[in-house]
């Protein structure tokens, strides 16, 4: 059995409240007020640039940017993307960053072979790929050792928003997902399934439900910080 840590699935959700969300569980991490934590969501259609990225990457703003604290550059997430990002304190885990990437590589790429999905990684570019396709990426930030942000896996997207970046400043067609190799797609359900199983096994966790009324508290606080009304902020 795993150290207990906490999971949250937050299903289809806009991009900015979970934002918030995590910075919050950040906060909550750093003072051991709750343990490891993983959030699993699938967000609307957004643009992110993360601290290397360049409003000169989005070809097309087809839909809503934020500039936000990951490394990288512009990336895309929608509906049909499992979006991880966990809530980890790497100096309880004696991990570096590093190290950490490296792992997130290895949940992912234990995961895709699970759907008959031979992936791998590419050293320089962190993310996963399969052959000179990239079918997940990871951006991660660290905030008094504590994680945030994450990994976006590429299950059954709608492939046409990649099309109007240059993810990461390369060029769009790079980018493939599940259903594109396969031309099939297993359930967002049994993705999940999968991937957690493979988190649990490379970090040591046990994860368990984080209790809904506390982390729906928590996500009802951080709205009302946030302005209907969309302004891009990069």
């Amino acid at each position: 059995m795993g150290k207990k840590g906490l999971l949250v699935d937050l299903g289809l959700y806009k991009y900015e409240p979970v934002w918030k969300f995590q910075l919050k569980l950040v906060e909550l991490r750093s003072s051991s007020t709750i343990p490891d934590t993983l959030v699993l969501v699938e967000h609307d259609h957004v643009f992110t640039l993360g601290r290397r990225g360049s409003v000169d990457d989005i070809i097309e703003v087809r839909a809503p940017v934020f500039r936000v604290e990951r490394g990288g550059g512009v990336t895309y997430h929608g509906p049909g993307q499992l979006v991880g990002y966990p809530i980890l304190d790497l100096s309880a885990m004696g991990l570096g960053v590093k190290q950490y990437v490296r792992k997130l590589e290895n949940v992912l790429t234990k995961t895709l072979r699970r759907f008959s999905v031979e992936a791998g990684i590419k050293e320089g570019y962190p993310g996963v790929w399969v052959g000179e396709k990239k079918i997940a990426s990871i951006g991660v930030a660290v905030r008094n050792w504590v994680t945030f942000h994450g990994f976006a896996l590429n299950v059954n997207p709608d492939m046409s928003y990649f099309r109007r970046i240059r993810p990461c400043g390369m060029q769009p067609e790079v980018m493939t997902s599940i259903e594109e190799l396969l031309e099939r797609s297993p359930s967002m359900e049994a993705v999940k399934e999968a991937l957690i199983k493979e988190f649990e096994a490379e970090f040591g966790l046990n994860l368990s439900p984080f209790p809904s009324d506390y982390w729906k508290g928590i996500m009802e606080s951080v709205k009302k910080d946030i302005v209907n009304t969309y302004k891009p902020n990069f």
